[in-house]
């Protein structure tokens, strides 16, 4: 498994004791189309398979501020809030779209830590909302923040 992956899992289920499927990111694919096969393994969820995303809403590895080790910019705190605030609206265009928003190419250089997110969006139901934890920014431009969606 990918450090992404079994960095969570292991003090999640420390026996390993589930079974895990790890999605490889087709760089070839569209921000559409990984939001669609998240809404193709919607299903799983009814036959109790935990699917999780291991991404950063913010991920700039060459702004990091070692001297701010529990702080964020300016600019990641911003954008931070505004997928925050997204993800609580449902508005998955402007996530899917999210190359429009403004900071993205400051927030992601690239955007491979940014995709699992979509997966994850397709997999919710309309009746949830967004729970979250872990909302730290760290080391400046990284976000920490991690979401659960139930009802």
């Amino acid at each position: 498994l990918d450090h992404g992956a079994w960095s969570v899992l292991l003090p999640m289920y420390p026996n390993a004791n589930i079974p895990v499927l790890q999605l490889s990111i087709n760089a070839r694919s569209t921000n559409q189309e990984r939001f669609e096969l998240g809404q193709a393994l919607q299903k799983l969820r009814y036959e109790g398979v935990l699917i999780m995303g291991s991404g950063n809403l913010v991920h700039n590895l060459r702004l990091i501020n070692f001297r701010a080790p529990l702080t964020g910019y300016d600019w990641a705190e911003q954008y931070d809030k505004t997928l925050t605030q997204l993800i609580n609206e449902g508005n998955n265009t402007q996530l899917i779209n999210v190359e429009k928003l403004p900071n993205t190419s400051l927030a992601h250089p690239t955007l491979e830590h940014y995709w699992p997110l979509l997966y994850i969006l397709g997999t919710r139901l309309e009746t949830e909302r967004a729970w979250y934890f872990n909302d730290s920014l760290d080391l400046g431009s990284l976000s920490m923040r991690s979401v659960l969606f139930s009802a």
